[in-house]
């Protein structure tokens, strides 16, 4: 396994940027990077690596080997030595068809010798969890599936992925690795902390929440956040929503803030809600953010095997990123100490996170959570 990164500044070098990517003779493109920078390199991928399967999206912000960086654009090229791919897409036109669009994704994929997918959905008309409900029920409970949702700089407007056939607003796009060479390993925390009571969610339908403790969900938000509330939905980044089971036991997954509905008083998440079950408040400080990404490091880190390069993909919350502002960077740093030399970190803040429990195999769409999937094919296999 051969890996090679560019990170491109200036739109007018894209040529020159490339070049050193073409020494590998790469499987895979996978490319991070505002809207504008995704049609900007997408004519030249396709033309200068033409049998690369490419894979992309837009971003709150880009990973890189050299940290965290805004209005770039993250090539990384991988060339494989005993790993198959298959690249395949799907429309999603509207979130209620999450669930069968992620069905259509993962039909596409041939099963037989099938170890892991890496998918990214775009960011705003999607329901992530249903999307991954449709996958599994496809790919059964033992296919590993990670991967996160496009972001638009905290917009919350349009996002965007690349494909093999361009760059577009409404799909969903994945990788399938095949072949016993490939050793997958991933990690998944958060490091958030609650405050105020459990409520109890009385009246939702999928992702959009209606009521708690009997009373219209967007009121009952407002209240707790105060002087935030005027900037929502951007605002509802910093207090994301833990899921409690019936018994106010937490279950692991949060809960962000998409949308916010004035007109009926409702709040729309990034995925389903347990209509029986509790909500709670979250804050975090940057201290609590960066030991959760050295959490899911040392997660991902586990049963990694020796091998001269492994690939490391970061997927995490834009509302880390904006508790964290300037110092941001001290997460992927504390990422890489603990993955070490020899891993290539790549990524993107996103609007969703998808990814197994760190003791799991059964994935899940996290919010607010730093994910990391780590890919090396071990010395000495084929």
């Amino acid at each position: 396994m051969k890996l090679v990164q560019s990170v491109l500044r200036d739109a007018a070098a894209i040529s020159q940027a490339l070049t050193p990517l073409r020494a590998i003779a790469p499987d895979l493109m996978l490319v991070f990077g505002s809207a504008r920078w995704l049609t900007a390199v997408a004519g030249p991928l396709a033309e200068q690596f033409p049998a690369a399967s490419r894979l992309g999206c837009s971003t709150a912000g880009e990973i890189s080997a050299q940290g965290v960086s805004d209005n770039t654009c993250v090539i990384t090229a991988v060339q494989f030595d005993g790993t198959r791919l298959q690249a395949v897409s799907t429309v999603l036109a509207a979130m209620p068809e999450s669930r069968a669009a992620g069905q259509a994704l993962a039909r596409q994929l041939h099963p037989a010798g099938l170890r892991g997918v890496l998918v990214l959905g775009q960011g705003v008309h999607i329901n992530g969890s249903a999307m991954i409900t449709g996958m599994a029920e496809v790919l059964g409970a033992n296919v590993l599936i990670t991967g996160g949702l496009a972001g638009d700089d905290a917009a919350f407007k349009q996002t965007f992925v690349l494909t093999n056939e361009g760059v577009f607003s409404d799909r969903l796009a994945c990788i399938g690795f095949y072949g016993q060479a490939l050793q997958v390993c991933h990690g998944s925390f958060g490091g958030w902390e609650p405050f105020g009571p459990a409520r109890k969610v009385t009246r939702c339908d999928h992702n959009v929440l209606f009521e708690l403790d009997g009373a219209p969900a967007l009121e009952v938000y407002k209240r707790y956040l105060g002087e935030y509330a005027k900037d929502l939905p951007a605002s509802g980044l910093l207090f994301p929503f833990a899921m409690l089971g019936s018994n106010h036991n937490e279950i692991g997954l949060l809960r962000t803030i998409l949308a916010v509905d004035e007109e009926q008083g409702s709040l729309i998440l990034a995925g389903d809600i347990d209509a029986n079950g509790y909500l709670r408040l979250m804050h975090s400080s940057t201290q609590s953010l960066i030991d959760g990404a050295t959490t899911a490091a040392l997660a991902a880190n586990t049963t990694a095997p020796p091998a001269d390069q492994r690939l490391a993909l970061l997927v995490s919350c834009v509302g880390r990123k904006l508790v964290m502002g300037g110092r941001v960077e001290e997460e992927v740093e504390a990422v890489a100490d603990v993955l070490g030399q020899g891993t290539v970190l790549a990524g993107f803040y996103s609007y969703g996170e998808i990814s197994p429990f760190s003791n799991d195999v059964s994935c899940r769409l996290h919010n607010q959570t730093m994910t990391i999937t780590c890919l090396a094919e071990p010395t000495g296999q084929s």
